[in-house]
């Protein structure tokens, strides 16, 4: 796949006004400040492709970018306290209106942090995707925080709280060295060749 001919699309902030779904879609989820634009940015070796930022709960749209064969979806982050119940309200209908409107969706990154255990919103979104049998793959953001030693317990304890979740694969990944970003864009590549 060619990343430097990938371009912005669109945001969209409601269910109905989600563009339509014709082409195979891959999508980024996880919690507010998990680091899904910075994900997005490493794997594109684009600074602000996808736009970040310090403040949790920034990313309220779902942000839409075209590649060759597939479309990529910037999911809103979940779980961030601060705003308000009609905030929630909205998120809450704009992730369902997503998930259920028979969307093409050939894969789900997401994205936990991997220097702590995954919150409650992590486990019901892992259930979530493993109750609707939605693909997906998790990605352990932030590993280059940890030292050797905490790394190998934070992958046994990350291990342990989703084994659940089967044999799915989890891939240690940094928006700071780049470890983890060419696994990522192999899977891309996969799903972009169909």
């Amino acid at each position: 796949m060619n990343y430097n001919k990938a371009e912005f699309e669109t945001s969209c902030g409601t269910a109905k006004g989600l563009i339509p779904s014709d082409m195979p879609e891959v999508c980024f989820s996880g919690h507010s400040n998990v680091g899904k634009s910075s994900l997005i940015n490493k794997v594109f070796n684009r600074k602000s492709f996808a736009r970040t930022s310090n403040k949790p709960g920034k990313t309220a749209t779902v942000n839409f970018f075209k590649c060759e064969n597939v479309r990529l979806a910037d999911l809103p982050g979940y779980g961030f306290a601060k705003v308000s119940f009609l905030e929630r309200q909205r998120w809450g209908e704009l992730m369902e209106g997503y998930f259920s409107s028979g969307r093409d969706i050939k894969l789900v990154f997401q994205l936990i942090d991997s220097r702590h255990k995954p919150t409650k919103d992590d486990i019901d979104m892992l259930h979530f995707l493993n109750d609707n049998r939605f693909p997906f793959v998790i990605v352990l953001t932030k590993i280059d925080k940890l030292k050797s030693k905490e790394r190998a317990e934070n992958l046994e304890m990350l291990k342990s709280c989703m084994s659940f979740v089967g044999d799915v694969p989890m891939i240690p990944f940094s928006a700071e060295n780049g470890e983890g970003a060419d696994v990522i864009r192999g899977i891309l590549d996969e799903i972009n060749e169909g």
